[in-house]
């Protein structure tokens, strides 16, 4: 367990040192994007290797209608963090939300808390929601003014249908895999 929050601490610290440092983060120039990125992978590593090593220590037992909810949150969290990939004009959410990555990641730990109702689960999951939710917090209070991107066209919808379908496929497939089944049997 203490992998895990080491890790997540190393993530949240990495992502906050620009806002609540920055002439920290300055000073260290173009070599500091290197050692942040440096601190975020090994955030990941050390989060991915603290929750596979965690003991189960059961807090809730969810009920199993949530997987459903859990996979149609993920779905709609690969759709909102997609639509914030086109150049220009952007698909819904992301010509209404400032933070359509942000929101992304706060479904997806949303989507896992309620099908997970382990100790580990909990600190991971609520651990990055609570991430998302301060660095919005964090960001509008630092850069205040914001404008809407264009509404996006046709043919970005359908790339997005594509990508969004095919990326969750793909996590199903590993999920599957990893021995987590997606759906319930």
């Amino acid at each position: 367990m203490s992998l895990l929050i080491l890790g997540l601490i190393l993530w949240v610290g990495a992502h906050y040192f620009k806002r609540l440092a920055p002439g920290a983060r300055a000073k260290l120039g173009e070599p500091g994007k290197g050692l942040v990125a440096v601190l975020i992978v090994a955030g990941v590593v050390l989060m991915i290797i603290g929750y596979r090593g965690a003991d189960f220590i059961p807090v809730w037992n969810p009920p199993a209608f949530m997987t459903h909810i859990n996979n149609l949150l993920m779905l709609l969290a690969f759709w909102i963090f997609g639509s914030s990939a086109a150049k220009g004009a952007k698909a819904w959410p992301a010509n209404k939300t400032r933070h359509p990555q942000l929101l992304a990641i706060k479904t997806w730990a949303l989507a896992h808390l309620l099908v997970n109702g382990d100790l580990a689960s909990i600190i991971l999951f609520g651990g990055l929601l609570a991430w998302a939710v301060v660095s919005v917090i964090l960001i509008n209070r630092a850069e205040p003014g914001w404008t809407p991107p264009p509404h996006a066209g046709r043919a970005t919808y359908i790339r997005l249908v594509v990508i969004t379908s095919v990326i969750f496929a793909l996590v199903v497939t590993i999920h599957a895999w990893l021995g987590v089944p997606p759906f319930p049997s």
